[in-house]
């Protein structure tokens, strides 16, 4: 049990902690989930999301019919972030807690939100990004400094990303952005791939990656066919097989972190925490 965190429903097929016991060499991951949606503009209801992600992760088998093969990944759910709504300082300040004490322990984390703004807190946690990818999925670029004049938004977290000095921050299935941002990602290196790119390009450009990698999904990458319930729905996106293909390309990438952003849904069986659930252990699967 981590400080500034409560146990809801567990995700699927993780161990308790008392009955963790190692048996491989495989790192250890820890889901935490993240009900902050207090910077939504759109639609709301992203703090929702932990729940109905974890109720929907009980609908799919521990075997990949694909990868032929059945999940041994070491995963814990460690509960749910105490976020305080209306207030991201405060909601980061005890993020950054519980990830840095993940991360003492050596456990990876993979972080249910929430809304997107969740991710710089998580980033902010690690001792130094100097070496470090970031791979970003996502129906917009994020890189506003401002945001009806809020700089801690859903809409700045690339932003604020980028001034942590990453490594590299490589987006895809990118369809909207002001020319300010576009402008941002093309002065300063960032490297991004929009949804009308061949899916085999993106494949490729997570297969050549170096080093550390970081990985954060917002949800809305993904058409809203197939993912309607999120806080900016935008039209022309990824497919779930094609998000499935670009998750099985981490294989054997080193990923010292993964979040899943932006379901915003308040029913059970929502395709939108059924597509978030199954990319969470698609990523696992390939572990």
């Amino acid at each position: 049990m981590y400080l500034y965190t409560e146990n809801p429903l567990k995700f699927a097929f993780s161990q308790a902690e008392s009955d963790y016991s190692p048996l491989n060499d495989k790192p250890l991951f820890g889901i935490l989930g993240v009900p902050f949606d207090s910077t939504t503009t759109y639609q709301s209801g992203a703090r929702n999301g932990p729940l109905f992600v974890r109720e929907a992760s009980y609908n799919f088998e521990k075997h990949n019919l694909f990868l032929d093969k059945n999940l041994n990944a070491n995963v814990q759910d460690v509960g749910n972030l105490e976020s305080v709504p209306g207030n991201f300082q405060k909601t980061c300040s005890n993020l950054r807690s519980v990830i840095s004490s993940l991360l003492e322990d050596n456990i990876i984390p993979i972080t249910i939100g929430g809304e997107h703004s969740i991710t710089q807190g998580i980033l902010k946690s690690y001792d130094t990004l100097d070496d470090v990818t970031i791979l970003h999925f996502d129906a917009h670029m994020d890189l506003r400094n401002e945001y009806m004049g809020e700089k801690y938004s859903h809409a700045t977290v690339m932003r604020r990303v980028h001034e942590l000095e990453p490594l590299n921050i490589i987006q895809l299935g990118i369809r909207s952005a002001s020319q300010d941002e576009r402008d941002f990602a093309q002065d300063n290196g960032i490297e991004y791939h929009t949804s009308h790119d061949d899916t085999s390009i993106m494949e490729k450009v997570i297969k050549q990656i170096k080093g550390p990698l970081y990985v954060t999904v917002d949800i809305d990458v993904l058409d809203p066919a197939y993912a309607p319930s999120v806080g900016t729905p935008t039209p022309g996106g990824l497919n779930p097989r094609d998000l499935e293909k670009l998750i099985f390309a981490l294989k054997g990438k080193k990923v010292i972190g993964f979040d899943v952003v932006e379901v915003s849904t308040n029913s059970i069986g929502d395709t939108t925490s059924i597509n978030a659930a199954k990319t969470i252990l698609d990523f696992l699967f390939v572990q």
